[in-house]
């Protein structure tokens, strides 16, 4: 069993309230963050925020995202930090760190351990009263598709949808084979049946383009749309951001 306790006190700040929490379990603490609208009256949709590699839970697109989809779509936003990342070590590891510190551990193992701590967030925040459990989503790139896309096929029907990208079948040449996800994704992406955005950048240095193309066309989803801008892997142009935010917020 999993106990939630809140650390220190709230922070408000233009109609947002952010909440920073650590989930204990047995396997280990889980350090995350809640945004909500200051002033709410009912039950609010989530979604849940993975981020990407060398960044953490308050990194500035969580941030922006978090305070966008609370402060705009009146929505409660939750993010927690990823293996190797934020409070889960005593110093941030850069890019070759942190890979290699996965490859070591055992990707699959990772994986493993990074959707069970989804899913136990997900359970924690499903018993506030203020969050309303049968309406939650996604969002998640690079990184937070790496662990994001396993999450979403295992959280099944828990999910209205998600929105994923900057990631696919294939991997530049510098990254360690033992972190490449491909057989995970085959395995994993034909299960994933709830509506989908899918997003690419055409000048991705990390993931080629083709295997992104590949890896959308493996999502079971009936429903699913792909969305492409201009850019190097890290861009995300503010179309881009409106699309992930309009995605979610429809589908909530």
């Amino acid at each position: 069993m999993a106990s939630l306790q809140w650390i220190g006190e709230p922070l408000s700040e233009g109609g947002v309230t952010e909440r920073r929490f650590h989930l204990g379990r047995a396997s280990g603490m889980i350090p995350g963050l809640l945004w909500t609208p200051t002033l709410s009256e009912r039950p609010l949709p989530l979604v849940l925020i993975g981020h990407g590699g060398s960044g953490h839970k308050r990194a500035d697109r969580q941030l922006l995202l978090g305070r966008r989809l609370a402060g705009v779509s009146r929505l409660a936003v939750a993010a927690i930090d990823g293996p190797f990342h934020g409070e889960r070590v005593p110093a941030p590891l850069d890019r070759r760190q942190y890979q290699e510190s996965m490859a070591a551990a055992g990707v699959e193992r990772v994986t493993d351990a990074m959707v069970d701590d989804w899913s136990a967030t997900l359970d924690a925040l499903s018993a506030l009263p203020s969050l309303d459990a049968q309406r939650v989503a996604y969002l998640g790139f690079s990184m937070g598709t790496r662990f994001g896309l396993p999450y979403v096929a295992a959280a099944g029907s828990r999910l209205r949808c998600a929105v994923l990208g900057k990631n696919g079948m294939r991997q530049a040449s510098p990254m360690p084979t033992e972190v490449n996800m491909a057989q995970r994704f085959k395995q994993d992406a034909p299960t994933i049946t709830v509506p989908l955005l899918f997003h690419v950048q055409w000048d991705d240095e990390l993931f080629p383009r083709d295997g992104q193309f590949e890896l959308f066309d493996a999502f079971g989803a009936q429903d699913k749309q792909l969305i492409a801008f201009p850019g190097p892997h890290g861009t995300a142009t503010p179309a881009a951001i409106d699309a992930w935010c309009a995605f979610v917020t429809h589908h909530l």
